[in-house]
């Protein structure tokens, strides 16, 4: 495979990557773990700031409320905290050793808020992608220019970037699809 495909392709799959785990974080009527995964927490008297996965346990408790259950029993006040301080609504209570975060259900106004931020965040993915494809077009170009390709393997590389850039864009409209169907769902 061409090292300029190969390189597009990699950094496509990275920024794919990294915009399902941002839309993750995004509410849904349902309750899921990921939304608080990467929640920041003042652990230890603020010694520490930690992601919730480094700290606790997060599983779903029902379809509208989590269970977090911290590896250190200690630091549960340190986690109230972080939830109650999260823009999420989500109010969290110390049940023995667990915490159960209960998610409220989500208002029609909340609902077409996350719905325009989902389409916020695909279009700006959108233009990280044409910026790729922009730039794999312009190797090829400069490769044709020092011929270290000919005509013909010009137009077959150009031709594969335009087959994965229209993947990828299938793949964030379905992405979008998906993830608005999930919030509009009641």
């Amino acid at each position: 495979m061409n090292p300029i495909i190969n390189q597009f392709k990699q950094q496509s799959e990275k920024a794919l990557s990294y915009l399902k785990e941002d839309l993750k974080t995004i509410r849904t009527g349902k309750a899921n773990p990921a939304l608080l995964e990467n929640l920041q927490v003042e652990a230890y008297d603020g010694q520490s700031k930690l992601k919730l996965t480094e700290l606790a346990t997060i599983m779903t408790d029902g379809p509208s409320a989590l269970s977090v259950t911290p590896f250190d029993s200690s630091i549960l006040p340190d986690i109230e905290k972080a939830i109650l301080k999260s823009a999420f609504g989500i109010s969290p209570a110390i049940q023995g050793n667990r915490i159960i975060a209960r998610i409220p259900p989500l208002s029609q106004e909340q609902r077409e808020k996350f719905v325009k931020l989902i389409s916020q965040k695909i279009e700006e993915r959108k233009n990280t992608f044409r910026g790729f494809r922009d730039e794999a077009r312009k190797k090829i170009k400069l490769s044709l220019d020092n011929k270290e390709i000919t005509e013909d393997q010009k137009y077959k590389i150009e031709k594969e970037v335009e087959i994965i850039s229209r993947e990828i864009m299938d793949k964030l409209q379905t992405l979008k699809q998906t993830k608005e169907k999930e919030i509009m769902e009641i």
